[in-house]
């Protein structure tokens, strides 16, 4: 079946998958990016309400340790997560697509010398290499999204190059050669409109874990820094509290479920209609 045949069914009867990863991923988003309108009070001023106070009329989630209200704190911390999740999903794809190519592309000394450089790095979990970075450059924000970057160039220079050297054993490529056309615009022309959708694919499916890492970074206090209200940070905030408060872990821990179920939906989804083929596999 083709592209164009899945799309076209796609348009008349949606995945329940696809409406589902869409409406939750459309709602966290919204709320995100609206969070400084919607969030009651301010994310990071103690005393907004008595410490450790169950849910409530006057605080949707409770609140933390310090009288802060926890709706508006996991409501500025999508912003937060979402923010360092698009950075690092937006250079680790354009700096390894970039690997990729070059590998692709270049002469055979340069292709291996980029390929085992990758594998090496490959074989090495994306985290552990995050946390890697962020115990040498320090913790905070721009660490953090620098580190998850980079922890994701060796998978999407994989992917890239993958993609990149499939398209290049085709006969339109050996035809463009033979018309003299160079390798700049031979990328830029014929491979990139053709693996472009993939590598949109691969970067929503990537989100999740830069989600993820995000979060984890914070956790253990190597992300964004207190009083900073990211989804991690609430997290190791109130694990102290898990018996007496568990609403600090419960709401945050949710928040990030949901946001990484939903962008894995969307991404599966996405997958399925750019590669037939893998329908059933999974």
């Amino acid at each position: 079946m083709s592209i164009t045949t899945e799309i076209s069914i796609w348009r008349r009867r949606p995945p329940f998958s696809v409406v589902l990863g869409l409406g939750l991923a459309s709602v966290i988003v919204a709320a995100s990016l609206l969070s400084y309108y919607l969030a009651p009070f301010d994310p990071t001023r103690m005393a907004a309400g008595p410490r450790l106070a169950p849910p409530s009329g006057a605080h949707l989630f409770g609140t933390d340790e310090f009288g802060r209200d926890l709706f508006s704190r996991v409501l500025v911390g999508g912003r937060l997560s979402l923010g360092i999740g698009i950075s690092a999903v937006v250079s680790g794809l354009v700096i390894g697509g970039l690997i990729g190519l070059l590998a692709a592309f270049s002469a055979r000394i340069v292709q291996v010398t980029l390929l085992r450089l990758i594998d090496v790095l490959y074989s090495f979990p994306d985290t552990l290499i995050a946390l890697a970075l962020v115990a040498f450059l320090g913790p905070g924000i721009e660490n953090a999204t620098l580190a998850i970057a980079i922890s994701l160039v060796p998978f999407y220079a994989r992917v890239t190059y993958g993609l990149a050297a499939a398209e290049r054993a085709k006969p339109y490529i050996e035809a463009a050669r033979l018309a003299g056309i160079g390798n700049g615009r031979l990328v830029r022309v014929h491979v990139m409109p053709n693996i472009g959708q993939s590598l949109i694919v691969m970067g929503t499916l990537g989100f999740s874990s830069a989600i993820l890492s995000a979060a984890g970074l914070s956790f253990l206090g190597l992300g964004v820094q207190p009083p900073s209200p990211e989804w991690g940070a609430i997290l190791a905030s109130g694990r102290n509290y898990i018996n007496k408060a568990p609403w600090i872990l419960i709401f945050p821990g949710v928040a990030i479920c949901l946001t990484v179920l939903s962008f894995n939906l969307i991404g599966d989804s996405l997958r399925d209609l750019v590669d037939p083929r893998r329908k059933g596999r999974s």
